[in-house]
C-alpha cells in the first residue's frame, strides 16, 4: 500500500440535513402532517463520517464553514464522534447550510429544500493550507457553493483556483457535484476538471459535466458511457474518472488508458433501506483505494461495496463500516 500519512481533506459544504417524514406531499397551498423529524449530517459529512469510518486510522481533515447556531452544534457533535476527523480548520460563522427533505409516506419520494447559508460563503479565504495538508484534497459540491463556483481569471472558476493551489502544494485532487441540469453545470465544472487527479460522477452528472448524452431511454448507453469518460480526461482529469449507475460503475484509467466495468452487487430483497448518501459513500471507496494506492478496478471494487452498506441503513452513513468490514460484505453478497 505504500507509506500513509497525511490522510484525506475534504473540504465544501457541511450541512445539517433535517427529515421531515409526512403523509404526503401537499398541492400548493394546502395542508399535510409532519409525523416525525430527525437531524443528521449531511454534505460533505456524509464521505467524512465514510472515510472516518472506513479507517479509524485514517486523518480526514475537514474545511469548512459552519453556523454559530443548533445545527452548527449537530454537525460538530457528530463529527467528534470519531477521532481521526481533524475539525481543526472548521470554521463557525453565520448560519448552518440546511436542506429541508420531504419524506412522503404515500409515494415513498423525497422533496428537498436547500438553504446555502454557510456553504455560500466558503472559499479559499477559510482553508488553512497547513492544517489541511493531506494526500488527496477533495472538494465537494460543485454547483452549491456561490463563491466556489463564482468566474475568476485566469483559471476559469474560483473552485478552480482552490484545486489548482492544491496541486501546487503537491497533493492529489478529487472533486464531486450536485446533479444538476444546466447551462452553467458544464461550465463551472469543466473550469475544475482541468485541476482534477480524481473524478467520481454518477451518470446525471457526467451528462451535466460532458454534455455527452449517456441516458437513452431511461437507460444507460456504455458506448457512450467509454466517450464521456475520455471526455473527462480531455478535460484535464488526469488519473481517474469514473462514472457510477445503480446497475453499473465505469472507469477510465487515464495512466494506463485502461477502461474498467464493475458490475452493481446483487442485493436481497429488503436490503435497500435508504438511498440518502450511497453516491458520497461510493466516492470514498474510491478515495480511499487511491489512498491505498490500489488499481482502479480494486478501488471501483471497493467503492460498490461501500455504496452496498449504506444502502442498508436509512440515513447516509450509518451503513458504512470498516475497510475489512465493507470487503466481507461484498464477499457475501458476491456468492
Amino acid at each position: 500500500m505504500g507509506k500513509m500519512k497525511k490522510g484525506i481533506a475534504v473540504a465544501g459544504s457541511l450541512i445539517a440535513d433535517t427529515f421531515y417524514e409526512i403523509d404526503t406531499y401537499p398541492k400548493q397551498g394546502m395542508l399535510t402532517n409532519i409525523r416525525d423529524t430527525v437531524k443528521n449530517i449531511g454534505g460533505t459529512g456524509n464521505m467524512i463520517l465514510d472515510l472516518a469510518k472506513l479507517d479509524a486510522g485514517l486523518p480526514v481533515k475537514v474545511s469548512a464553514v459552519i453556523g454559530s447556531d443548533e445545527n452548527g452544534k449537530m454537525l460538530r457533535e457528530r463529527l467528534s464522534v470519531y477521532p481521526n476527523i481533524d475539525q481543526s480548520n472548521l470554521t463557525e460563522e453565520g448560519s448552518s447550510s440546511e436542506t429541508l427533505v420531504m419524506n412522503a409516506r404515500d409515494t415513498k419520494q423525497r422533496t428537498f429544500f436547500y438553504h446555502p447559508a454557510a456553504s455560500d460563503i466558503f472559499d479559499e479565504s477559510y482553508i488553512d493550507w497547513d492544517k489541511t495538508d493531506a494526500d488527496i484534497f477533495h472538494l465537494e459540491y460543485l454547483l452549491s457553493m456561490a463563491k466556489v463556483d463564482a468566474a475568476e481569471e485566469p483559471f476559469g472558476t474560483h473552485g478552480a483556483r482552490i484545486l489548482h493551489e492544491a496541486k501546487r502544494r503537491g497533493m492529489k485532487t478529487s472533486i464531486d457535484m450536485v446533479s444538476e441540469q444546466s447551462e452553467r453545470a458544464q461550465r463551472i465544472v469543466t473550469c475544475a476538471l482541468k485541476y482534477t487527479d480524481y473524478c467520481s460522477i454518477n451518470e446525471v452528472e457526467a451528462e451535466a459535466a460532458t454534455g455527452i448524452e449517456i441516458i437513452k431511454g431511461g437507460r444507460v448507453d456504455e458506448e457512450m458511457i467509454k466517450t464521456a469518460l475520455l471526455k473527462l480526461h480531455e478535460l484535464g482529469v488526469s488519473t481517474w474518472a469514473v462514472i457510477h449507475s445503480p446497475v453499473c460503475s465505469y472507469g477510465y484509467d487515464c495512466m494506463q488508458e485502461e477502461y474498467i466495468r464493475v458490475p452493481s452487487l446483487k442485493l436481497p430483497p429488503g436490503y435497500i433501506k435508504g438511498t440518502n448518501g450511497a453516491g458520497d459513500a461510493y466516492c470514498s471507496g474510491i478515495l480511499y483505494g487511491a489512498y491505498r494506492h490500489d488499481s482502479l478496478a480494486e478501488a471501483m471494487r471497493l467503492a460498490a461495496a461501500c455504496a452496498v452498506c449504506s444502502l442498508s441503513a436509512v440515513n447516509g452513513t450509518d451503513g458504512m463500516r470498516s475497510y475489512r468490514d465493507v470487503k466481507e460484505e461484498e464477499k457475501r453478497l458476491s456468492q
